[in-house]
């Protein structure tokens, strides 16, 4: 069994999402959450917030594995600017704790949950839903979280039946 965390980062809210893969790729959800970073008093705080908060969450479900979306430019260069800091303050806290770290694009992550690589929030919302077999409506940033981590469960899955690492299984290179 292997533990993945996936996140979706954000300056405001970050989500986190936490599933269990079996040897056969079946995944099990453990945990979701987005973390509000509104809350503090400024941005640096926020960074603060997010590291504590992922620290917190890392050290209660002992994730093996982190997957985290890729930034996408923003139309905005102060809000791309912010959402790398999260980013990047999201990957120091895994790193800092020495856990593997892979990276996806939004469009891989659709891809891989809907099918389609332009899918709508909702979109994915509804099958995260399905594929882990949750009720009600999921908050749009843990379900992003949670889709990272079912993205890296089926890249995983596709890896292993191959015989080659997850970089090798997802690109086309």
């Amino acid at each position: 069994m292997t533990r993945i965390l996936g996140i979706d980062p954000g300056s405001q809210r970050t989500g986190v999402g936490i599933i269990d893969v079996d040897g056969a790729g079946r995944t099990t959800h453990v945990h979701h959450v987005p973390l509000v970073l509104l809350g503090a008093e400024d941005f640096p705080q926020r960074l603060k917030c997010l590291l504590t908060g992922l620290a917190e969450i890392i050290e209660t479900w002992r994730p093996d594995e982190v997957a985290i979306e890729k930034v996408f430019m923003a139309r905005n260069p102060d809000s791309a600017l912010k959402l790398g800091q999260a980013r990047g303050a999201a990957i120091c806290a895994v790193v800092l704790r020495d856990l593997p770290v892979h990276e996806y694009a939004a469009k891989e992550v659709k891809l891989a949950v809907v099918g389609k690589g332009s899918a709508e929030k909702h979109q994915i919302q509804h099958m995260v839903g399905i594929m882990l077999g949750l009720h009600g409506k999921l908050q749009a940033d843990a379900a992003d979280a949670l889709a990272v981590a079912i993205t890296h469960a089926h890249v995983r899955a596709t890896a292993n039946r191959l015989g080659v690492n997850a970089r090798q299984a997802w690109s086309r290179k």
